[in-house]
């Protein structure tokens, strides 16, 4: 029987994410040091391979989480003693585990813009240091900036089909793990949301919190007309109660009664187009032509399209599941990519996963309304004509760029989606857009055999 012990929490401390990445990035580290390439300068590109199916873009997303814990990592004490123990390391030399006392990333980091609407092969972030400082950052990249760009690319979708109306995050309790529902709060919002029901990240991040009630507020009363009175008795015209515990029809017209009169009802089963266009007659008929319609209950954009399209006079819409889970691709093939050793190109020639030579950048090419044409992708200081879309972020291991605001990353985020060729922006389109590589970039995949 095992012996009793306290309870181990598993939310990471920011101090201790050194190890917080695959064994086989340490094991590489350290084969990096016993062979002599300790101090080789390598450049690693992380990119999408391809779009999950009906993605025609990707809304980039998690940059600003993934700088701060990288300027804060190091490896404990207790970390090293832990790898010193592995059997994987018995034949490393002592002096590995003793340089990992004042391992920082000293390297630099170059990347696009939270909330750039972003295409598959295009080179995201590029990581230049070391080979086993670049090696160290594969894992904690990668899981950072996967997830929130996975979720901010649905939430693009869902309040692009809701065509104006509020679309509220409701994803907390539906996510995998705790964790997911401070990235996915933030990464819905960023995409266009109005609000979360998640408070901490409310108050972490400055987005509006959004509530209303759960059925068991209803249940715990002797009748629903109890129950609403004592709920507008707490919190007055900003009320909005929810409306299908038992009938949902007659629990509208319950709510059309109280007063003061609320700010809305939320429908939350049922059939929603149905329930709100004899909702709506019901509110308007009680002179409640002020109370909004809140819907919810497994939305996602084509449930929210239809709704809008058969002329639903739902006001705003509450999506849990399949957005903080982007139930329908829920996900991405990102990569982390070896593309130059010392100067030197490298790739990759494994079937269906070659990769492009050298440090890159993205020239975004746009018409004369903005509209995105084209994205081309140099070496990275060759010229070329658009807009270069992969900043400086860490220089030798410090910020050298201005973060910007959350709400400023929100304008962009819908600046960019409105750049969008309409084509793209179709719920069902497949992946269309025209990146073209250099000729430079072309002839040197070409020598190293890629082609």
């Amino acid at each position: 029987m095992n012996k009793s012990h306290e309870p181990l929490s598993l939310w990471p401390d920011r101090r201790e994410l050194g190890l917080a990445t695959d064994l086989y990035q340490l094991t590489m580290m350290a084969g990096y040091h016993a062979a002599g390439l300790g101090e080789s300068r390598a450049t690693f590109e992380l990119f999408v391979r391809k779009l999950p199916n009906h993605r025609s873009y990707l809304v980039f997303a998690g940059l600003e989480q993934v700088i701060a814990d990288i300027l804060a990592l190091q490896i404990t004490e207790e970390q090293i003693e832990y790898l010193r123990r592995l059997p994987q390391f018995q034949a490393i030399g002592s002096g590995w585990f003793d340089s990992l006392h004042s391992l920082r990333f000293q390297g630099d980091v170059w990347s696009v813009a939270e909330g750039t609407v972003v295409f598959a092969g295009a080179p995201l972030v590029r990581v230049v240091a070391s080979a086993p400082q670049a090696q160290w950052l594969e894992t904690l990249l990668l899981a950072s900036l996967n997830y929130p760009t996975l979720v901010a690319s649905k939430a693009s979708r869902i309040v692009a089909a809701a065509q104006g109306r509020g679309v509220f995050d409701f994803g907390a309790r539906r996510g995998h793990g705790p964790h997911s529902a401070f990235l996915a709060s933030r990464a819905s919002y960023l995409a266009g949301c109005i609000g979360t029901s998640h408070v901490e990240s409310a108050r972490l991040l400055g987005i509006p919190p959004i509530g209303t009630m759960a059925h068991s507020w209803i249940q715990s009363f002797e009748s629903e007309v109890d129950a609403f009175q004592a709920f507008v008795d707490c919190y007055g015209e900003r009320s909005t109660l929810l409306v299908d515990t038992y009938e949902t029809l007659e629990g509208v017209r319950r709510a059309a009664a109280v007063e003061p009169p609320i700010r809305a009802i939320r429908i939350d089963s049922g059939n929603l187009l149905d329930l709100s266009i004899r909702a709506r007659s019901i509110l308007d008929s009680a002179d409640r032509a002020q109370t909004r319609i809140v819907a919810s209950g497994d939305l996602d954009e084509y449930r929210i399209a239809d709704l809008i399209g058969a002329g639903a006079p739902i006001d705003s819409f509450g999506v849990g599941t399949q957005m903080i889970t982007s139930a329908d691709a829920p996900a991405l093939s990102m990569v982390y990519k070896l593309v130059e050793l010392e100067g030197k190109g490298r790739i990759k020639l494994s079937e269906g996963k070659k990769t492009y030579p050298l440090a890159k950048q993205i020239h975004r090419v746009r018409d004369a309304s903005g509209i995105i044409i084209k994205d081309i992708i140099t070496q990275a200081d060759e010229q070329s004509i658009g807009e270069p879309l992969l900043e400086p972020i860490v220089r030798n291991g410090r910020l050298v760029a201005s973060l910007p605001t959350l709400e400023s990353i929100r304008e962009h985020a819908r600046s960019e989606y409105e750049s969008l060729p309409v084509s793209l922006r179709t719920l069902d389109t497949e992946a269309s857009f025209t990146i073209e590589y250099s000729d430079l970039l072309q002839a040197e995949a070409r020598r190293l055999g890629v082609c």
